[in-house]
């Protein structure tokens, strides 16, 4: 990030604004609102000044002097010399200056700002879009009513109580999550104040505010963070420890809670960080030491993710747990590719197999995946790759059969590589393909040059005509 973001308290100190226009009056407003002393030094004011209350009015050009006693310096002149003089002489005074559309003579910036005091949202783009960041800010603005100003002040009228009584940091947090979801919440934005803190010192006696832990396995898709769905995204801010994948995304992680514990037990082949039940076992420790825990798996959960082995395990200790689907790569990598699973004129069915069976073989019904007019999907297929199509031409069908092979789907450095059953493998070794790959088989992979419609920035690389394939 180009600028750390941070709130600042300036109630009672000196705030020096240099402009008199309607922008230096829009910054002194902003200041005077969090309880600033407001000074703007300009050789001339605007009429929005004119009688404005709790604003220090000096008509003058700016001068060094102006910055004795300050605690913070606005620049809003349309004089580019007296901005940089501005922003050089608090420099060199170490306090923070903020010049208005000229991030490189700044020390901090002024954000696109929802105020539901004392609940703040802050919205920048480090000086690069404002425009966007109070777009933003305007989507926002109609989600989060005003009531939820109330909502914030009655939590902080009633948070050493709560503390007082709930000391597990852990459990507490799940009180006021549950508090801020439910009906308490709603009497407050309502304005029934006293009824909901009736009900949260109601809850408060209660012994089940005790609660004990939960699983979520969420299925986090086949990469693309906008994939999520909104159960998803809402169980991965409430998780006090993440257990995530191997193909879970850099950026998916990184959408957790920023304080949540997280463990990484991803597998990859050949090099297991951690076995199996060993993650079944860690699922179930964690809930019973009373934390909620995200169990995050690329895809889907229950398509070649091993949710049911996690699960059953849960059900056997009597963890409470909730499963959220995710869209398969299948669906979305195929989607992404420009490769539609099913068409009226190439295949009427689809089935997945994965490549990679529990005993390490590619023992699959060969026969079945050998019929015309369908499509076949094989996860982790790229290790077995010369095996399948040589079984699959084995069994009948033939060696002109579409195939293609799709590196990090959905993601922007997506690769698509298409060739035959008889040309694939060659042109996976020439094309040095890794890990994750999704393999996807049938006449429907010849739609691609229609329907390809996703093309990450970076450069296209071809396969060559020599290899009978082709690289997006």
């Amino acid at each position: 990030m180009d600028f750390l973001p941070i709130f600042v308290n300036v109630k009672g100190r000196l705030c020096l604004v240099v402009g008199g226009g309607e922008v230096a009056h829009r910054k002194a407003s902003v200041l005077l609102d969090a309880g600033a002393v407001v000074k703007a030094v300009a050789p001339e004011f605007s009429g929005a000044f004119a009688g404005f209350p709790g604003i220090e009015c000096i008509a003058e050009h700016f001068q060094h002097s102006h910055l004795e006693g300050a605690a913070l310096v606005i620049a809003a002149t349309d004089d580019s010399a007296v901005n940089q003089d501005v922003s050089q002489q608090a420099r060199a005074r170490s306090i923070p200056v903020n010049v208005v559309d000229n991030p490189d003579l700044c020390t901090f910036i002024i954000p696109s700002i929802m105020d539901r005091s004392p609940l703040m949202v802050a919205f920048s783009s480090g000086g690069a879009s404002p425009v966007l960041a109070r777009m933003l800010r305007g989507k926002l603005e109609s989600m989060i009513p005003q009531g939820y100003g109330r909502l914030t002040a009655f939590c902080a009228r009633l948070r050493d109580t709560v503390k007082a009584r709930i000391t597990n940091p852990p459990m507490r947090r799940i009180f006021w999550e549950n508090v801020l979801e439910g009906a308490i919440a709603e009497k407050v934005l309502v304005g029934d104040e006293a009824g909901a803190e009736a009900m949260l010192l109601g809850q408060l006696e209660n012994e089940n505010a005790k609660q004990c832990g939960e699983v979520y396995l969420v299925g986090a898709g086949p990469g693309d963070p906008d994939l999520l769905t909104f159960r998803a995204l809402r169980l991965m801010q409430k998780a006090d420890v993440v257990v995530y994948d191997n193909l879970v995304s850099k950026p998916i992680v990184e959408m957790t809670r920023r304080d949540a514990t997280r463990i990484f037990v991803g597998k990859k082949r050949g090099n297991h960080t951690m076995a199996q039940e060993e993650i079944n076992e860690l699922l179930v420790r964690l809930s019973k030491e009373g934390k909620r825990v995200l169990r995050l798996k690329g895809g889907d959960p229950f398509i070649f993710g091993r949710g049911g082995e996690e699960i059953e395990t849960l059900a056997e200790h009597g963890i409470l747990f909730q499963i959220v689907p995710g869209i398969t790569a299948a669906s979305g990598v195929s989607t992404y590719a420009g490769i539609p699973l099913t068409h009226r004129d190439f295949a009427q069915s689809c089935i997945f197999v994965t490549g990679h069976l529990k005993d390490g073989s590619m023992n699959l019904d060969w026969d079945a995946l050998a019929r015309p007019n369908q499509t076949i999907v094989v996860y982790m297929g790229l290790h077995g790759l010369e095996t399948l199509c040589a079984e699959l031409v084995g069994h009948g069908l033939p060696g002109n059969t579409p195939a293609a092979i799709v590196q990090q789907g959905t993601l922007q450095n997506q690769r698509v590589i298409t060739g035959t059953l008889a040309t694939l493998p060659n042109i996976a070794q020439t094309e040095k393909l890794q890990a994750p790959t999704l393999i996807i088989i049938g006449g429907v992979v010849t739609l691609r040059e229609k329907l390809a419609w996703f093309n990450p920035d970076k450069s296209e690389a071809s396969a060559g005509e020599l290899s009978g394939g082709q690289s997006a």
